[in-house]
Protein backbone atom coordinates (compact mmCIF):
# COMPACT_ATOMS: atom_id res chain seq x y z
CA UNK A 1 0.00 0.00 0.00
CA UNK A 2 1.18 3.11 -1.08
CA UNK A 3 1.93 6.17 1.46
CA UNK A 4 2.89 9.72 0.92
CA UNK A 5 4.22 12.47 3.41
CA UNK A 6 5.22 16.29 2.37
CA UNK A 7 6.79 18.08 4.50
CA UNK A 8 8.89 21.14 4.08
CA UNK A 9 6.18 23.72 4.10
CA UNK A 10 6.31 27.38 6.59
CA UNK A 11 5.80 30.73 6.38
CA UNK A 12 7.94 32.70 3.46
CA UNK A 13 8.12 36.18 2.62
CA UNK A 14 7.24 37.25 -1.05
CA UNK A 15 9.57 36.54 -3.46
CA UNK A 16 11.25 33.71 -1.24
CA UNK A 17 11.58 30.73 -2.28
CA UNK A 18 10.80 26.99 -0.82
CA UNK A 19 11.67 23.39 -1.03
CA UNK A 20 8.75 20.69 -0.84
CA UNK A 21 9.20 17.39 -0.26
CA UNK A 22 7.32 14.28 -0.92
CA UNK A 23 8.27 10.65 0.45
CA UNK A 24 6.12 8.59 -1.86
CA UNK A 25 6.89 4.91 -0.57
CA UNK A 26 5.15 1.27 -1.41
CA UNK A 27 4.64 2.36 -5.34
CA UNK A 28 5.56 0.83 -7.57
CA UNK A 29 7.99 2.70 -10.31
CA UNK A 30 7.08 1.25 -13.61
CA UNK A 31 3.73 2.55 -13.54
CA UNK A 32 3.13 5.75 -11.52
CA UNK A 33 3.11 9.18 -11.19
CA UNK A 34 3.47 11.65 -8.75
CA UNK A 35 2.00 15.24 -8.78
CA UNK A 36 1.71 18.00 -6.74
CA UNK A 37 -1.75 19.83 -5.90
CA UNK A 38 -2.76 22.80 -4.05
CA UNK A 39 -5.70 24.44 -2.18
CA UNK A 40 -6.20 27.64 -1.34
CA UNK A 41 -8.84 28.55 1.51
CA UNK A 42 -12.39 28.56 -0.77
CA UNK A 43 -10.92 27.14 -3.81
CA UNK A 44 -10.48 24.13 -5.57
CA UNK A 45 -8.18 21.83 -5.14
CA UNK A 46 -5.70 22.30 -8.61
CA UNK A 47 -2.70 20.78 -10.01
CA UNK A 48 0.73 22.24 -9.52
CA UNK A 49 3.30 19.64 -11.00
CA UNK A 50 3.49 16.13 -11.92
CA UNK A 51 6.46 13.71 -12.77
CA UNK A 52 6.51 10.29 -14.30
CA UNK A 53 8.76 7.29 -11.61
CA UNK A 54 9.56 5.63 -14.82
CA UNK A 55 11.11 7.89 -16.68
CA UNK A 56 11.49 11.54 -14.94
CA UNK A 57 9.33 13.38 -17.77
CA UNK A 58 7.12 15.65 -15.93
CA UNK A 59 4.37 17.92 -17.01
CA UNK A 60 3.76 22.36 -15.53
CA UNK A 61 0.74 24.00 -16.57
CA UNK A 62 1.59 27.19 -18.19
CA UNK A 63 0.32 29.10 -15.50
CA UNK A 64 2.80 27.32 -12.97
CA UNK A 65 5.98 26.80 -15.59
CA UNK A 66 9.02 29.36 -14.62
CA UNK A 67 8.09 29.64 -11.04
CA UNK A 68 7.69 26.12 -9.71
CA UNK A 69 9.59 23.03 -10.57
CA UNK A 70 9.52 19.21 -9.79
CA UNK A 71 12.32 16.49 -9.44
CA UNK A 72 12.55 13.21 -8.28
CA UNK A 73 15.21 10.93 -6.59
CA UNK A 74 14.21 7.17 -6.92
CA UNK A 75 17.23 6.06 -5.09
CA UNK A 76 15.40 7.78 -1.98
CA UNK A 77 12.13 7.52 -3.19
CA UNK A 78 11.45 11.10 -3.04
CA UNK A 79 10.03 13.78 -5.05
CA UNK A 80 10.59 17.52 -4.63
CA UNK A 81 8.51 20.94 -5.75
CA UNK A 82 11.10 23.58 -6.13
CA UNK A 83 9.13 26.98 -5.76
CA UNK A 84 10.63 30.34 -6.71
CA UNK A 85 9.29 34.10 -6.41
CA UNK A 86 6.67 33.06 -4.21
CA UNK A 87 3.43 35.03 -4.36
CA UNK A 88 0.40 35.65 -1.97
CA UNK A 89 -1.69 33.83 -4.03
CA UNK A 90 0.57 30.64 -3.77
CA UNK A 91 -0.54 30.49 -0.10
CA UNK A 92 -2.71 27.24 0.56
CA UNK A 93 -2.15 23.26 1.41
CA UNK A 94 -0.04 21.68 -0.92
CA UNK A 95 -0.49 17.78 -1.66
CA UNK A 96 1.16 15.05 -2.93
CA UNK A 97 -0.87 12.44 -4.91
CA UNK A 98 0.40 9.25 -6.43
CA UNK A 99 -1.61 8.11 -9.64
CA UNK A 100 -1.07 4.94 -12.32
CA UNK A 101 0.31 6.06 -15.57
CA UNK A 102 0.21 3.26 -18.05
CA UNK A 103 0.61 5.31 -21.56
CA UNK A 104 0.53 8.97 -22.90
CA UNK A 105 1.59 11.94 -21.91
CA UNK A 106 2.15 12.69 -17.97
CA UNK A 107 0.12 15.88 -18.76
CA UNK A 108 -2.89 13.82 -19.03
CA UNK A 109 -2.68 12.59 -15.17
CA UNK A 110 -2.35 16.45 -13.41
CA UNK A 111 -6.35 16.35 -12.02
CA UNK A 112 -7.42 14.95 -9.28
CA UNK A 113 -9.51 11.84 -10.89
CA UNK A 114 -6.47 10.59 -11.69
CA UNK A 115 -5.10 10.14 -8.08
CA UNK A 116 -5.23 7.20 -5.99
CA UNK A 117 -3.30 8.34 -3.28
CA UNK A 118 -3.15 11.38 -1.26
CA UNK A 119 -0.58 12.55 1.34
CA UNK A 120 -2.31 14.79 4.15
CA UNK A 121 -0.43 18.11 3.10
CA UNK A 122 1.66 20.47 4.24
CA UNK A 123 1.00 24.63 4.49
CA UNK A 124 2.55 27.50 2.27
CA UNK A 125 2.12 30.82 3.51
CA UNK A 126 3.48 33.53 1.46
CA UNK A 127 3.01 36.79 3.73
CA UNK A 128 5.32 39.92 4.66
Amino acid sequence: QGQLVESGGGLVQPGGSLRLSCSASGFNRDYYVIAWFRQAPGKEREGVSCISTRDGSAFTPDSMKGRFSISRDNTSNMVYLEMNNLKPEDTAVYYCAAGIHLFGSVANTLNTHAMNFWGKGTLVTVSS
